[in-house]
C-alpha cells in the first residue's frame, strides 16, 4: 500500500513539473507575442516573395529563353551556323546570347549545348568546349552525349589528359551506346599517351559491359595492342 502511495506520489511530481513546463512555455508565448508575430510575418512575406519571383521572374524569364532558342534553332536546322550562334540582327539573338543572359536557366543551357555543336561544326574547339561545359540537363542522353562531344573538342586541341575525363564521364552514364562509343574514345586517347593500363581497363569494360554493342564486334584487337 505505501508503495503505491509513493508511486501516486511520484505521479503527481511528474504532472506539476508537466504543468509547471507548460505554464512557462505559455507565460514565455505571452511575454513575447509581439516577436512571435514579426517571425511569423517574417516567414509569410519571404514565402510571398518566393512565389513573386517563380510567377514573375523565373517563369517568364524561362519562356523568353525558350522563344529564342525556337528562333536560333531555325538557323541551327539550316546549317547557318553563324546566324545561329550571333543571332540577325533582326529577331534571332542566337545562341550565345541566350546561353550568356539565360545562364541560370534550363533554356540558357541548352542554348550553351546548340552553341557548343556549332562551333565544334566551324571546327573552333576552343569555343566548342567552353560552351560545352556549361550545358548540364541531368538528362540520361543528352548529358553523355554533350560530354562524349566535349572529349572530342579536346582531342582536337589535343588536350588528350581533359578529353580521357570526359569521355569517361560519358561512359559513366551507362547509355547503351554512348557509353561503349566513349570507352573506347578514352581507350584510344589512353593509348595515344600510352596509359596502356588505362587502355585495357576501357577495352575490357566495353567486353564485358557491352557485348552486343557495335564497338565490342572488334574488341579483341584493342585489348591485344593494351596488354
Amino acid at each position: 500500500m505505501a508503495k503505491k502511495k509513493e508511486e501516486f506520489v511520484k505521479q503527481d511530481e511528474q504532472l506539476e513539473e508537466v504543468n509547471e513546463a507548460l505554464t512557462g512555455a505559455g507565460k514565455w508565448i505571452e511575454d513575447n507575442a509581439n516577436l512571435i508575430s514579426w517571425i511569423v510575418c517574417g516567414i509569410a512575406v519571404v514565402v510571398m516573395a518566393i512565389i513573386a519571383i517563380n510567377n514573375y521572374i523565373i517563369k517568364p524569364k524561362a519562356l523568353e529563353a525558350s522563344n529564342e532558342n525556337a528562333k536560333a534553332v531555325v538557323y541551327f536546322m539550316a546549317g547557318d551556323f553563324d546566324k545561329a550562334l550571333a543571332g540577325d540582327d533582326a529577331e534571332c539573338i542566337g545562341f550565345e546570347a541566350i546561353a550568356d543572359e539565360y545562364g541560370h536557366y534550363q533554356q540558357g543551357k541548352l542554348a550553351a549545348l546548340y552553341a557548343g555543336i556549332c562551333y565544334y561544326e566551324k571546327g573552333e574547339y576552343e569555343d566548342a568546349a567552353k560552351y560545352l561545359k556549361k550545358f548540364d540537363a541531368d538528362d540520361l542522353n543528352i548529358d553523355p552525349a554533350a560530354s562524349q562531344l566535349l572529349g572530342d573538342a579536346y582531342v582536337e586541341l589535343g588536350e588528350y589528359g581533359k578529353a580521357a575525363k570526359a569521355f569517361e564521364t560519358a561512359a559513366e552514364s551507362g547509355n547503351e551506346i554512348i557509353a561503349p562509343m566513349s570507352l573506347k574514345k578514352a581507350g584510344l586517347v589512353y593509348l595515344k599517351e600510352e596509359n596502356k593500363a588505362k587502355a585495357l581497363k576501357a577495352f575490357k569494360a566495353i567486353k564485358e559491359n557491352y557485348p552486343s554493342s557495335a564497338e565490342a564486334q572488334d574488341i579483341d584487337k584493342y585489348i591485344a595492342i593494351a596488354e
